[in-house]
């Protein structure tokens, strides 16, 4: 550590746990970073005594969480989703959460650079910090130096459609270019893979049929439909050498065939998010099924099961939410014809208890593959790793403290994102965080927001070629 760094926070007592390991160890915390991790018996830092101490004696200390996956203020089509970036990530820190991956996508006629500078603005009025993924939906002259000015700005992530067709859907064509440009610039392309004329197709036939509305939501996008598109953009991205990352990946086929591609060399990953590793299509057939129209759709109970092993075997890269903040108002405006309904689940609060509860508290996946998913890895996908993700020395003391004994329930009333319902409610938990901090300020105390100062910063991104 430097030694003219004045330690002004000591995390004693707990067990910290990294992505490849764990163990009893106090963290020392100097200008917002760490600056040591102490075993038991080891000798402090200088000038620790004095220094601010929090106990966590029989709890974890985990890097804050990094969520790859979140749409904030995000318009499709005629509605906008409800939160900013500060109510965004004020909901983020209560859930362990202190770093969101938001995306810039342009409507017709924006600029990608335009649209990305203009949302990389707004990081300042998060309670916690963000980076980016730009967008690019029609190729142009422009677009290659737009992407080289992104990177030499810290953005080196675009996220891509190939459905949405007339809205933010991309061409094949406009796909292969795009990795081009990124893989000369250490970026990659975030891409949401599903085969629009075989969901055209779906959409049509239950159109036909009188079952468009939510409560059939399985039935307009097919799974086929995922793994088609996985199929076409994993060729692309093998045939120049470039690497792919696949959002929110709901099925074991779509994952199976990234595990294949990267077993042959392609740099492939697949993110997959809470609510398709929990959830089931049976919340279509409740009273609010509008509530759970997101896009892939909630897949069937056996597929929900099968995705499981792809959690423990690694083959899951990362968890991300695909937080969408719309309410029951929003959803309800045209429930009877998914066509037109906002896509998404809000999440970004939820994410980290229920992945904890349900696959380490319920399941027995280590503490240290928890935070491979949903922090480490995370941040290497997106280039600001360890700076995010980690507690090693030199990291940024973004720090949630977890009580992995916690029994709660999910309920609205509870939490703290800008809408009316929550997809987990009434959903038995085990552990949260309890003590989060961002850059060594304590933010959240024993469920309180004890910090409400705007501290948020855009997090500029390295290359991406850190993934494991």
């Amino acid at each position: 550590m430097n030694d003219s760094a004045h330690i002004e926070l000591v995390v004693h007592g707990g067990t910290v746990v990294e992505s490849d390991w764990m163990g009893e160890a106090d963290l020392y915390v100097a200008d917002g970073k760490v600056v040591a991790v102490v075993a038991p018996g080891g000798r402090p830092p200088e000038g620790a005594e004095s220094a601010y101490r929090i106990d966590a004696t029989n709890r974890l200390v985990l890097p804050g969480g990094v969520d790859p996956h979140c749409h904030v203020g995000f318009t499709s089509g005629e509605f906008t989703s409800l939160d900013n970036y500060r109510e965004c990530t004020t909901a983020a820190v209560f859930g362990g959460t202190t770093t969101i991956v938001d995306f810039a996508i342009p409507r017709s006629g924006q600029a990608p650079l335009e649209v990305a500078r203009a949302q990389r603005d707004q990081a300042s009025e998060g309670l916690c910090d963000s980076a980016l993924h730009a967008s690019v939906v029609d190729w142009d002259n422009s677009v290659p130096d737009q992407l080289r000015l992104l990177a030499a700005e810290g953005i080196v992530t675009v996220k891509m459609f190939t459905t949405y067709r007339g809205e933010s859907m991309a061409s094949a064509d406009t796909i292969l270019k795009t990795m081009q440009v990124l893989n000369e610039v250490g970026g990659m392309v975030v891409i949401h893979c599903e085969s629009n004329p075989i969901i055209e197709e779906d959409q049509r036939r239950s159109s036909e049929r009188g079952q468009i509305g939510a409560a059939h939501m399985t039935t307009t996008r097919s799974e086929l439909a995922e793994t088609a598109a996985v199929a076409e953009v994993l060729a692309i991205a093998e045939s120049i050498d470039a690497p792919v990352y696949f959002v929110h990946q709901s099925t074991p086929a779509a994952i199976e065939l990234v595990a294949a591609a990267r077993r042959r060399g392609v740099r492939a990953f697949s993110e997959s998010v809470a609510h398709h590793l929990v959830l089931d299509d049976r919340s279509y057939a409740g009273e609010y099924p509008e509530r759970f129209v997101c896009c892939p759709p909630l897949r069937s109970q056996a597929t929900v099961h099968a995705m499981t092993k792809y959690v423990f075997n690694g083959e899951i890269t990362t968890v991300g939410s695909d937080h969408c903040c719309y309410d029951t108002a929003q959803k309800e405006v045209h429930q009877h014809d998914v066509r037109e309904m906002p896509n998404g689940l809000p999440g970004v609060e939820t994410r980290l208890p229920v992945l904890f509860s349900e696959f380490v508290s319920k399941r027995g996946l280590s503490a240290s593959h928890f935070v491979r998913i949903s922090a480490a890895n995370p941040a290497r996908a997106n280039g600001i790793y360890p700076q995010k993700g980690s507690l090693r020395p030199g990291s940024d003391a973004d720090i949630a403290i977890w009580d992995p004994r916690a029994e709660w329930t999910v309920g609205i009333a509870n939490l703290h994102m800008k809408t009316d319902y929550t997809p987990y409610e009434g959903m038995n938990l085990i552990g949260r965080p309890t003590v989060v901090l961002v850059r060594g300020v304590v933010v959240v105390d024993e469920g309180k927001l004890v910090n409400n100062s705007a501290r948020g910063r855009h997090v500029p991104a390295g290359p991406v070629g850190q993934l494991r």
